[in-house]
């Protein structure tokens, strides 16, 4: 509703103005009245409206002066709207001067007003649309100056434009907000995952506000990462009465209690000054590859997952060496030897949480950088993070001599995969699977197994090759066959969604939309159009 000041020292004009439309029906709200400029005044001080209609003539202060004085004081940019029963070029010259949107000559018919307000409506919703429209390219031309900094690869043209335009830059941590990912993300829409980033960068704006600057759309552009960046001020907290684990778990709270899904936060190291969050951004990288052999929390924090003190940093070397050296070789038997006497050398060395942490920290980092040798295009960083979220079942605890044998075993897998470059003859042979057996049930899970590739490792090639994931890759290519089938036959669609593997026809039906823009019948029916 657009709230409506009504200024005019007679009360039964005012009466007749109240009555003469449904103010309600055309989206507007009188929000006061007022005898005279004076008043209006004094109520436009303390209230913001929409829109003015004042008389031009009134004992105190005439509508003109009214309108004069708002303008040059700044008090109101409403609409304002001058009543008047004199058609004289000079008030309405001075009237126009001061950015008056209308002037009428009494008495106002019930036309004119209606017109009146349609044109009011109409200015608004332009103004409106310009100004988030001008809002969205402030906030993304400041996104790409912040990003430079998470980054860290900025100049000081980058720098000065945050610190100018950003309000709280003391006390930073950077935060990784996400969906908790279940188990067979590969197995995922990428466009179910991208609307559902949507939707989180949306409630994060609308939790922050007049901070929503601190909150970034995709920082991880180039990796299948479906994350939104914050960039947390210790100040944001201070102004709430809060310290920073009670603001993160508010913040956190908000977001699942308005998306209706699980949320994660990966909180990064505290660093003094904006221009230091790119260490506090790998941080959060880190802490997003270890979540695997973490027991599962709704926020990770660096401090608590990464870091120990420096008594009793002791690294199992002879253990660690063993291990990696069974998994680089890929020997499923010796590497759960190996596991066992690490987990053995450990216990025996009497090691704490801590210290046992820091260990398979170290394995990790260690494997990574095998893998990197042979393949440094792929994110090594998430194949980690996918080998080991999808190496436990039920019954096996995060980060056990269990998960770890599992995990070890697999990781092997995927560097002896590495090394003889399967990626040749494998997405092959799964793309002549998907021509021949495309309505059957396939799954990424599935043809890895049949053709003893590591089901994260084949998830990556196709993401590397087609920039999109198995399930979306083989829905796309369903979608053809159906589109051919709708162009060449007359068959009715719920049997044409039966022979490209589908049963379920409502999902058929979307997914057709999604991919081709349209239904099927609207399809079908363009194609003989246009044939």
């Amino acid at each position: 509703m657009l709230k409506v000041l009504l200024v005019d020292d007679e009360p039964f004009i005012l009466q007749g103005i109240k009555v003469i439309i449904d103010w309600e029906k055309e989206g507007f709200e009188i929000a006061a009245t007022a005898e005279n400029g004076l008043e209006a005044l004094e109520y436009l001080k303390k209230e913001k409206v929409d829109l003015i209609i004042a008389d031009i003539r009134m004992p105190g202060m005439t509508g003109l002066e009214l309108l004069e004085q708002i303008r040059r004081e700044e008090i109101s940019d409403a609409y304002f709207v001058i009543l008047s029963g004199y058609a004289e070029f000079d008030y309405a010259r001075r009237a126009m001067q001061n950015k008056c949107t209308e002037y009428l000559l009494k008495p106002v018919d019930r036309e004119t007003l209606l017109k009146l307000l349609h044109k009011v409506r109409a200015l608004s919703d332009r103004e409106r649309q310009e100004s988030k429209a001008h809002e969205e390219m402030e906030h993304a031309y400041f996104s790409r100056h912040l990003i430079s900094l998470i980054h860290g690869k900025y100049d000081d043209v980058n720098l000065n434009y945050v610190k100018k335009h950003m309000k709280d830059t003391q006390g930073i941590r950077y935060v990784e907000i996400q969906k908790e990912q279940p188990n067979n993300l590969e197995e995922q829409s990428d466009k179910d995952l991208r609307n559902f980033q949507r939707e989180l960068y949306d409630c994060c704006r609308e939790f922050l506000k007049e901070d929503a600057k601190h909150c970034v759309f995709d920082v991880s552009a180039d990796e299948k990462i479906y994350d939104i960046g914050f960039v947390y001020s210790e100040n944001l907290a201070e102004r709430l009465g809060m310290d920073d684990k009670t603001y993160l778990s508010a913040f956190r709270q908000y977001l699942v209690n308005n998306t209706k899904q699980p949320v994660i936060m990966l909180v990064g190291k505290k660093v003094p000054d904006i221009s230091n969050v790119a260490r506090s951004y790998g941080n959060a990288c880190m802490l997003r590859s270890f979540q695997g052999f973490r027991a599962r929390k709704e926020i990770y924090y660096y401090e608590d997952e990464v870091q120990v003190t420096a008594a009793g940093m002791v690294l199992c070397k002879q253990g660690l060496d063993q291990l990696l050296t069974t998994i680089e070789q890929n020997n499923h038997m010796e590497i759960r030897k190996a596991v066992e006497q690490f987990y053995e050398e450990m216990s025996q060395m009497g090691m704490n949480a801590e210290s046992m942490n820091l260990n398979i920290n170290y394995l990790l980092f260690q494997l990574i950088h095998l893998a990197s040798e042979q393949d440094n295009d792929v994110n090594q960083e998430e194949i980690l993070r996918l080998i080991s979220e999808s190496s436990f079942e039920n019954g096996i605890l995060r980060g056990s001599k269990a998960h770890m044998a599992r995990f070890a075993c697999e990781y092997g897998d995927y560097l002896s995969q590495l090394r003889k470059n399967v990626s040749r003859g494998v997405l092959g042979m799964v793309e002549k699977e998907i021509k021949e057996n495309y309505a059957a049930n396939l799954t990424l899970k599935g043809l890895s197994e049949k053709y003893y590739v590591n089901s994260a490792y084949l998830g990556q090639l196709f993401r590397k090759k087609y920039g999109l994931s198995f399930k979306d890759y083989l829905n796309n290519f369903r979608m053809e066959q159906a589109a051919g089938l709708l162009i060449r036959t007359d068959k009715k669609i719920v049997q044409i969604a039966e022979e490209v593997g589908y049963h379920d026809l409502d999902y058929f039906v979307n997914r057709f939309i999604q991919v081709k823009g349209c239904t099927p019948a609207r399809f079908r029916k363009q194609m003989q159009q246009g044939s």
